[in-house]
């Protein structure tokens, strides 16, 4: 809710003093990407305001916040999602590995196979499983032949944990496969084309509880390889699979640090008073 009665006195949450700068810290050794005072504007709405934050390698960092704070709009920066806006303007700089990824010269779709995306719902490609997960390497030339192509869909579903449940029925269409199922097509098909960057946003908003704690017990796996940035509304998924969690309100980055601290020891309190659930 975005308010609260405190005795006779009515309290808006929106109000709340946001810090002018974020609570904890932004910055860690060895980062894998790097946003440098990221604002995002839709026309003139500013939707993410002066942003600074590093994600680091081999870590799982979660955006948490009320909808409408810019979480999402901040993980679709990360590989250029919201190029496809015309109404949407990025201010600042994101870098990977010391790379601009807004530089001209940097090419989009190699940029998104090094940043993957697996989106709030699945979304299979009208294709073959097969298909799904071979598509990217195709266009990347990433196998020499038909035997690597067959060894990286193979190793795709497999780190993916969905090998054993679809090896036998490759030919059959993704959408097929039950919810939970096209999810992890989804991720071994962001995998295939070996990318840095995992993004996820809302990985598990459509599925139950069985599918979601497979995609939770993957991620936790993928985080030995890839550096993986999560949204979610989820407080417990958010503790059980991130290493970080970040706090957005009102665009701001509020507070920033290690999941375990956000959780029982917030700083600020805005932070506080989301994670107790009393607003958001």
């Amino acid at each position: 809710m975005a308010d609260e009665v405190i005795g006779t006195k009515e309290v808006n949450f929106q109000d709340r003093e946001v810090p002018d700068e974020t609570v904890g810290e932004v910055f860690v050794n060895n980062p894998r990407m790097t946003a440098r005072n990221v604002s995002v504007y839709y026309a003139e709405k500013l939707a993410v305001d002066d942003v600074t934050l590093d994600v680091g390698s081999s870590e799982v960092i979660a955006f948490v916040g009320p909808s409408g704070c810019g979480k999402s709009t901040l993980l679709r920066c990360f590989n250029r999602m919201n190029d496809t806006i015309d109404i949407c303007r990025m201010e600042g700089k994101i870098n990977i590995d010391g790379d601009d990824i807004n530089d001209p010269k940097i090419d989009v779709v190699s940029l998104r196979a090094r940043v993957g995306m697996v989106f709030q719902k699945p979304n299979p490609f009208p294709k073959s499983i097969f298909d799904n997960i071979a598509y990217g390497p195709r266009i990347h030339g990433l196998a020499r032949d038909s035997v690597e192509l067959d060894e990286i869909v193979e190793r795709s579903l497999e780190r993916a944990g969905l090998w054993s449940e679809v090896k036998d029925r490759l030919d059959q269409p993704g959408t097929s496969l039950s919810g939970g199922q096209q999810q992890r097509l989804c991720i071994a098909r962001a995998i295939a084309v070996g990318p840095e960057v995992i993004l996820m946003d809302e990985p598990c908003s459509a599925l139950d509880p069985i599918a979601t704690a497979k995609v939770e017990e993957l991620i936790s796996e993928l985080r030995e390889q890839y550096s993986i940035v999560i949204v979610t509304h989820s407080m417990q998924q958010a503790a059980r699979v991130s290493d970080r969690t970040a706090y957005f309100h009102l665009g701001k980055l509020v507070e920033v640090g290690e999941t375990k601290q956000i959780f029982t020891r917030p700083v600020h309190r805005l932070t506080e008073d989301y994670i107790t659930g009393r607003f958001g």
